[in-house]
């Protein structure tokens, strides 16, 4: 099972030495080397871009936190009815949080914010190639325009200790008591779109209504035991927060259950891009290296059967995740969330003329209407290896166009391919010249 490794209060000599192990690890990180090289490549993701506002005078964030923050999350298109809680002590800035004051996360596709009243702002912008980029800033304390500051203490988590090989978002579900604290020995989860619902949210706030499935949050422990019926009951179908902390400090009241569900499918399908995309790119740089060495001729594809045996599973690993393979059921009846989540990801999202679009919810028996993630649009399925981003969407195109061509996503309905197929034709750039005929 997963360990908490900020037990400061338990553990502190023990933190410094994992802490240590931990960074000696990180610098020794597939991704740290070419073609990749993690730490020293010059980051093309949103704060760079917002960086460069902020020196020419562009944009400006001023006030107290609170202000600042808001500021920071309309310039970067991040609905604040996205706010998620977390009082688990889990993250960087652990003596800050516990059930009374809990860690607020906002986001959009392609950049997290996580904030503690009183504390640091922490960002996690998605890099085309780099995967997840950790900035650190003080809302408290705006004196420079140079406000971001790339921050490695994040990959004492994120840099492939829960996800190997990668820089990673990470979402988490574990039994905390009163304090916050973990409760190592009831174990925890690392929760991707495949975890049963009943074990996602411990640590989390939530508010939603979900009838009789019940999942972990808005549980806090009053002894290290697993939690009863009455405790899972008294945390389920919460409208409001308020009986259990004072919700003033935050931009807003709610930890919206359907927020929830878009980030943890967000964190799944971006982990696996990260992760196919630097795996292919440096197999090819292998194979190119090779073909260099012995003066062959230096091909685009893979020709190495072993290098063309990783595209193909890296090929599954991608499908797998757009198309929502194996996603958990939602409980009878589905959610709803409250918060405001889903009026805001609608606005956001809603096509000019009406058409369906890849980010229309369910909500009733899964997330998204229709399987195949809104991340094929983004900029780091645009950005995949060449050869492997022609693969997947050659093998998209037999998906969608005959269950028969492969059973292994044959759960997708005929009504749902072919809607797949017109909005990817339309939205998706560079596509195989033969997407929109029938044959």
């Amino acid at each position: 099972m997963y360990r908490d490794f900020f037990n400061k209060s338990r553990f502190g000599t023990l933190l410094v030495l994992v802490a240590m192990a931990l960074m000696a690890g990180v610098a020794d990180q597939p991704y740290e080397r070419a073609p990749v090289s993690y730490s020293t490549a010059v980051p093309q993701d949103a704060i760079a871009k917002i960086q460069e506002q902020l020196a020419t005078g562009k944009i400006g964030l001023e006030g107290d936190e609170r202000q600042v923050l808001r500021s920071l999350l309309a310039a970067l298109n991040i609905p604040e009815a996205s706010q998620v809680l977390v009082f688990s002590k889990t993250s960087l800035q652990r003596d800050l949080i516990d059930p009374a004051h809990p860690r607020a996360l906002y986001f959009s596709d392609d950049v997290y914010v996580g904030w503690c009243p009183g504390g640091l702002a922490e960002v996690a912008a998605i890099d085309p190639v780099l995967g997840p980029v950790f900035y650190k800033f003080d809302p408290r304390a705006i004196k420079t325009k140079s406000l971001f500051q790339r921050d490695p203490d994040c990959l004492r988590c994120h840099g492939g200790t829960f996800v190997r090989d990668i820089p990673a978002l990470l979402a988490r579900s574990v039994h905390t008591d009163a304090t916050g604290e973990p409760v190592s020995a009831l174990g925890s989860e690392l929760v991707d779109s495949t975890t049963p619902f009943s074990r996602r949210y411990g640590g989390w706030y939530v508010t939603g209504l979900n009838g009789s499935v019940r999942h972990l949050g808005n549980v806090v422990l009053k002894a290290n035991r697993t939690p009863t019926d009455a405790e899972l009951v008294h945390g389920n179908n919460v409208k409001s927060l308020s009986p259990f902390f004072d919700t003033r400090p935050y931009l807003a009241e709610t930890s919206d259950l359907v927020a929830l569900l878009v980030f943890e499918h967000q964190v799944t399908v971006q982990n696996v891009l990260t992760k196919a995309n630097q795996h292919c790119m440096a197999l090819m740089a292998y194979q190119q290296g090779v073909q260099r060495d012995l003066q062959e001729r230096v091909t685009e594809e893979p020709t190495f059967e072993s290098v063309d045996n990783a595209f193909v599973d890296a090929v599954q690993q991608v499908l797998d995740a757009l198309l929502s393979k194996d996603e958990a059921p939602l409980p009878e009846g589905g959610v709803k969330g409250i918060g405001g989540f889903t009026e805001a990801f609608g606005r956001e999202t809603r096509s000019k003329n009406g058409e369906p679009t890849l980010k229309d919810l369910d909500l009733k028996q899964r997330v998204l209407k229709y399987r195949c993630s809104y991340l094929i649009q983004s900029s780091s399925f645009d950005r995949l290896q060449p050869a492997l981003r022609k693969r997947v969407l050659r093998r998209l195109r037999r998906v969608l166009s005959d269950p028969a061509n492969d059973q292994r996503y044959a759960y997708l309905e005929p009504a749902e391919r072919l809607a797949i197929r017109k909005i990817v034709g339309s939205t998706v750039r560079n596509l195989p010249p033969n997407w929109k005929s029938d044959r």
